[in-house]
């Protein structure tokens, strides 16, 4: 077993933006993260594993690698299974769940491999094993027999923060849409306008961006239950405020009114309130505000979700027609499932990545240069 001031790391992300999550990580000051399929990789103890579930935007769970052990079959994995030091991780009073996983072993049942492992945990360490409801989950993946044992930190996904009560369909997830804001280069230093707001993330999450808020300060975590959680030095690192002054604002239109109210409400329970400004309006009335160029982003219906495609092809016209008359200077950048409506803009956009996935979709950032 590896030692609990230095262990590996493994912080999740969308298929796809692996490496904008690893520049976030290293920016963030950990020890040489490194992008891997799935997510990134970095070492640390568990003061570590505190810091990325309480600052990293982009991850969608934070996983503790405890041990890795070569196994050939069931016997072989519940012998090595007991010898995993259960006791300086888990606590024997809280209850836990195992989910395994196999891909190219000579063990390929992985839910027995999860009983095995469930059973060494409950006759060596006594804690109670409950597969429905447990916040504390042990992971087990089986690849080429190599058999890694992790504990999910994180508990709920860290998309979410504990501030958006309020949503509509069809919402972006909160770390998903702080990565595309890293990939368009946001730092928090420039206006944001998200014209098809619906209840604000995009907004909220330039807006804590700009104000350093810690995107876990609200919410609870897994690893508050585990064995190696201190209390006191967690409040410690919690009560650290970097907030900067107001500076630039950040703002949220759409058409509809109960968006807005949703918007505004999450941006109250989010402490932005003074860093955003939410309006109703359409396409159409869409005009920029007072100071330099920044950025326009969006995640517009793309009718395999919402609405009709045929239908929704005259709004990314508006769109793409409003900004070009309007926004001289400022990036575009809009989230869609569906190429042919982003060409409906008729915006210059940049070569894009790969798809990544979202909501049972595969989505597509497009970026502009800044616009003529």
């Amino acid at each position: 077993m590896t030692t609990q001031t230095d262990f590996e790391i493994f912080l999740t992300a969308p298929p796809g933006l692996e490496a904008v999550l690893c520049e976030e990580v290293r920016l963030k000051g950990f020890k040489r993260p490194q992008a891997v399929p799935g997510g990134v990789v970095t070492r640390g103890g568990w003061p570590d594993i505190w810091r990325a579930n309480l600052w990293i935007r982009g991850a969608t769970r934070v996983l503790a690698r405890i041990d890795a052990f070569h196994v050939k079959h069931l016997a072989h994995l519940d012998d090595r299974a007991r010898r995993v030091e259960w006791a300086a991780v888990l606590r024997p009073d809280v209850p836990f769940r195992v989910e395994a996983s196999s891909a190219a072993s000579r063990i390929y049942h992985a839910g027995a491999a999860a009983e095995r492992i469930g059973k060494a945990i409950r006759e060596t360490l006594g804690a109670p094993c409950d597969p429905e409801n447990a916040g504390i989950v042990v992971r087990a993946r089986i690849e080429h027999d190599l058999c890694t044992i992790s504990v999910d930190t994180s508990g709920t996904l860290l998309h979410r923060r504990g501030h958006k009560e309020a949503v509509n369909r069809a919402p972006m997830r909160e770390t998903m849409a702080s990565l595309f804001l890293r990939q368009c280069g946001f730092d928090g230093s420039e206006t944001v306008i998200d014209p098809m707001c619906g209840s604000g993330t995009f907004v909220i999450e330039a807006a804590e961006i700009a104000a350093r808020l810690n995107p876990g300060r609200s919410r609870h975590f897994a690893f508050e239950h585990l064995a190696t959680f201190d209390a006191q030095a967690w409040q410690s690192m919690r009560d650290v405020r970097r907030e900067s002054p107001p500076g630039v604002r950040f703002h949220g239109r759409d058409r509809d009114a109960g968006a807005i109210a949703m918007s505004r409400a999450n941006a109250e329970r989010a402490g932005v309130t003074d860093r955003t400004d939410f309006q109703q309006g359409t396409i159409s009335e869409l005009e920029p505000p007072e100071g330099p160029a920044g950025l326009v982003i969006a995640n517009p219906p793309y009718g395999t979700r919402i609405g009709d495609k045929g239908k929704l092809v005259p709004l990314y016209r508006t769109f793409g027609r409003v900004l070009k008359e309007r926004f001289p200077g400022w990036r575009v950048a809009i989230v869609t499932a569906e190429a042919g409506l982003a060409r409906a803009t008729e915006l210059p956009f940049r070569p894009t990545g790969a798809p990544v996935p979202h909501g049972g979709l595969r989505v597509t950032l497009y970026q502009t240069d800044p616009l003529a």
